[in-house]
């Protein structure tokens, strides 16, 4: 089969067309036609050896990608499921160790794992849903906030911060946010009851506007510490890095700020909260995002594309 991968570590241009073994649905398992694959900060990551250690003793090449929609062609002997061949659906994967990721014709999971995709979206925007969605769904879920709480999204405008935003208005969170002028309008369309400017000075811009202080706050930025400053005593801050990841920040005291790190991996398999995520999809809370689609083949594009900065919605490769 086609798939995008990688033989050694390195910049977007270690990327290339591979031909891998086809794979096959055993017990509990399908298989997907992957039709779209959503190019994510994660696969860069992985592309560039932050994770290098889960390879060790893995064969080359290695294949990225968290986001994948397309159809349920195979289905593993004995398997239940209530999905059928043909059916379009959504899955995020785990692309560490010996398992092959998204960027791939066709990708083996167990069917817990596969859900429907949202009815009416083509298999672009369904591959932008289910790595980001379930990292927002995760964000609430572990800030555990009440309604009429307030929801400091940080990195509005981007892919997870625009889910974020979207689902804390849903939630019934006053929900304010930071973009550049040229973005604010996106910003209050997915929900932000309130918009800052953007910048280094963000968490002074928002305790002026909150002199007590937000509930909480979501760094998609990857800001780190300095956004403390925005958050009242005894409220809670997410952070989606760890300290040894780039990106990511090391924190000392936190001045009564509980400090949340989100890992979406520990919502593997969850399908009740991805199929949650299908279904908000379906009713108009969550709006799919697609920047552009590339063919698979052009996946170093995409990364340098990523790279640069300035992507509203996610790149896609298409298969």
């Amino acid at each position: 089969m086609l798939a995008i991968g990688f033989y050694e570590f390195g910049g977007p241009g270690v990327l290339r067309v591979v031909d891998l073994p086809e794979p096959h649905a055993g017990p509990g398992e399908v298989r997907v036609r992957v039709r779209a694959a959503a190019v994510n900060p994660a696969d860069t990551l992985l592309r560039s050896g932050v994770h290098a250690e889960a390879f060790a003793g893995v064969a080359a090449p290695y294949v990225p990608g968290m986001d994948i929609a397309g159809v349920i062609d195979e289905i593993g002997p004995g398997t239940e499921t209530e999905l059928s061949p043909g059916e379009p659906v959504m899955a995020m994967v785990i692309p560490l160790g010996p398992a092959a990721g998204g960027y791939a014709e066709y990708v083996v999971l167990p069917a817990g794992w596969v859900v429907r995709a949202p009815a009416g979206t083509g298999h672009a925007e369904a591959a932008t849903l289910p790595m980001n969605g379930l990292t927002a769904r995760m964000t609430l879920d572990r800030l555990a906030l009440a309604p009429g709480s307030t929801l400091a999204v940080v990195g509005a405008a981007g892919t997870l911060g625009g889910y974020l935003v979207q689902l804390g208005r849903h939630a019934g969170l006053t929900v304010v946010a930071d973009a550049a002028p040229a973005d604010e309008a996106l910003v209050r369309l997915s929900g932000a009851a309130d918009v800052v400017a953007r910048g280094s000075d963000v968490a002074g811009r928002i305790r002026a506007r909150y002199p007590d202080g937000v509930d909480a706050v979501a760094d998609a930025a990857l800001i780190g510490p300095r956004l403390l400053a925005a958050v009242r005593d005894g409220g809670a801050y997410a952070r989606f890095r760890g300290g040894g990841e780039p990106g990511g920040h090391d924190f000392g005291g936190t001045g009564g700020v509980r400090v949340r790190t989100i890992f979406v991996l520990d919502y593997a398999g969850r399908t009740d909260k991805l199929d949650e995520i299908r279904g908000l999809a379906e009713s108009g809370v969550l709006t799919p995002r697609v920047a552009a689609t590339l063919p698979a083949a052009e996946a170093a594009t995409a990364h340098r594309r990523l790279a640069a900065g300035g992507v509203r919605g996610r790149l896609v490769l298409t298969f």
